[in-house]
């Protein structure tokens, strides 16, 4: 039986392919960022629907967020999911030269990973494991998340703490390859570490009470005593988080904190006060107790910032993601499928295409200008020992990404396909998301993904031994250090998120009005 449905996977795969290209290609030109994703998720929920699944739209209470089931009778439950997120700043057509997406600036959103691919290859494992499961009779059933606004962490942790993961058999997480080690291959035990995400408000709402004024309605020369105002409480929070940094924590082990501004609109004001500014800052390391340390003296330095500048400041959470948890038997199981699959196949014309990319990067072109990494497995053990070089033997967890939510409720593995990446270089940005949105070389990792996901799917399925394996060892692993869900707030939908409008100009790029 197994055989047959493995055989009958991978054919729904290669006779979808086609389709799965198109689907890819249309996520990739939808390029919608962070919480605005409508089309995207529609986009899905149709499909999904479509496909028979009973669809909840705006799970969790966000928006552009969905959870879809299916079911083939009584049995195990497996999940999948997609991100489709895109990122501003990176608006790139499927091209091999540099050049916007048409009607737009290169400052609007594009793909990165890309997400694109992500969610169509987890998408392909789910409806290929659908039609075996269908073909041969295998009882159990799917679900599949839509999992918006993931380069702020934003969409898992609020899953998790609503249950959306909860009796699930196993989470089977596919990500395309994006650093090394890690390609062709799964995290074995260093998985990502905790992410924190929070916006801070300053807001200067009472000016006059900051400084003694005339009385008069327009300050004489406009040179009154006045408050600085939020612009300046948000360059002063910039500049001394910065130095703040380098004094928090040791200087050992992988952790980061990066910040980005949300803009207000205020170039008009430029001789009052400004009220509103907002500053994001994420922060990235290996454990819960390092991010309340940083979360601590962060808000201590905005509390003095808007002390100074004549405002008040509030703290708004985006994402408290956990660290991940370790499953070695899940990792064993899609580490067999990933071996059985083989890596990603590039033909000649995506290596044409590829050629063409480094030429107009001003690299002389290769006659193989792939990446040794992308045509090669690696062993996660293997991987594991490399990416272990750079990290001191205290630090349990590595960079970052919201996925390890899903693993405290469900036996997870993690698994990452190589996308097209070039020899040589440096590359600017814009050739990797090319790569990424060109079907010739972007098919092919959505593809191998589709089969080592539908593959490792039946075999949780039909297995019992190796559910059950994963499952004592998901308990065990959980009891020695359970961390329950750490999201307390509400989903953060209503900041200044940019996002796509349609206008009698056509569909442009915007940055919207703050509502509270």
């Amino acid at each position: 039986m197994a055989e047959r449905a493995a055989a009958t996977a991978q054919a729904w795969v290669a006779a979808n392919a086609g389709a799965l290209s198109r689907a890819c290609a249309t996520i990739f030109d939808f390029a919608e960022p962070a919480w605005r994703e409508y089309r995207s998720a529609a986009w899905y929920v149709a499909r999904l629907r479509a496909e028979g699944f009973t669809v909840e739209e705006g799970s969790g209470g966000m928006p552009t967020a969905f959870c879809a089931q299916w079911s083939n009778g009584p049995g195990p439950v497996l999940g999948m999911y997609a991100e489709y997120d895109a990122v501003p700043g990176n608006c790139q057509a499927a091209a091999p030269y540099q050049a916007p997406r048409d009607g737009l600036s290169v400052h609007a959103a594009g793909h990165t990973d890309p997400h694109s691919a992500l969610g169509i290859g987890a998408l392909g494992g789910l409806l290929a494991t659908k039609a075996a499961m269908q073909a041969h009779g295998i009882a159990g059933g799917l679900r599949f998340t839509g999992e918006p606004a993931e380069k702020l962490r934003g969409s898992k942790p609020i899953h998790a703490a609503k249950g959306y993961y909860d009796g699930l058999d196993a989470m089977l997480s596919f990500h395309p390859f994006y650093m090394l080690p890690l390609c062709n291959t799964l995290r074995w035990d260093t998985q990502c570490g905790a992410a924190w995400s929070m916006i801070y408000r300053f807001v200067c709402d009472a000016p006059h009470l900051w400084g003694a004024g005339d009385g008069a309605p327009i300050p004489q020369s406009h040179s009154d005593v006045r408050a600085p105002g939020a612009n300046d409480a948000l360059v002063m929070m910039y500049a001394q988080g910065r130095m703040l940094r380098d004094a928090m924590l040791p200087h050992q082990g992988g952790w980061s904190v990066s910040e980005a501004i949300l803009s207000a609109g205020q170039a008009t004001a430029d001789n009052l006060p400004a009220g509103l500014a907002e500053l994001q800052y994420m922060i990235r390391v290996p454990d819960i107790a390092m991010a309340e340390r940083i979360t601590a003296r962060l808000d201590t330095l905005a509390e003095a910032v808007a002390a100074q500048t004549g405002c008040r400041v509030e703290r708004h959470w985006v994402s408290k993601s956990r660290p991940g948890l370790t499953n070695h038997a899940v990792a064993h199981v899609v580490w067999e499928a990933l071996q059985q699959v083989g890596p990603p196949v590039w033909d000649a014309a995506a290596r044409a295409l590829m050629r063409q990319v480094q030429e107009a990067c001003g690299i002389v072109p290769d006659d193989d200008p792939l990446l040794p990494a992308c045509t090669a497995l690696i062993a996660p053990q293997e991987a594991e020992a490399i990416l272990r070089r750079d990290l001191p033997p205290s630090q349990s967890h590595s960079t970052s990404d919201d996925y390890t939510d899903m693993t405290w409720h469900a036996p997870t593995a993690r698994v990452y396909i190589a996308r097209p990446a070039l020899k040589g270089g440096p590359y600017p940005p814009w050739a990797m998301n090319a790569l990424g949105g060109m079907p010739d070389c972007i098919d092919p990792t959505v593809q191998c993904a589709a089969q080592v996901l539908a593959l490792s799917a039946l075999r949780l399925l039909e297995d019992g031994v190796a559910r059950q394996a994963a499952r004592d060892e998901f308990d065990r692993r959980r009891a020695e250090a359970d961390i329950p869900p750490l999201c307390d707030y509400a989903p953060p939908i209503h900041f200044a998120w940019p996002e796509y409008v349609d206008t009698p100009r056509g569909r442009d790029w915007h940055i919207p009005t703050w509502r509270t």
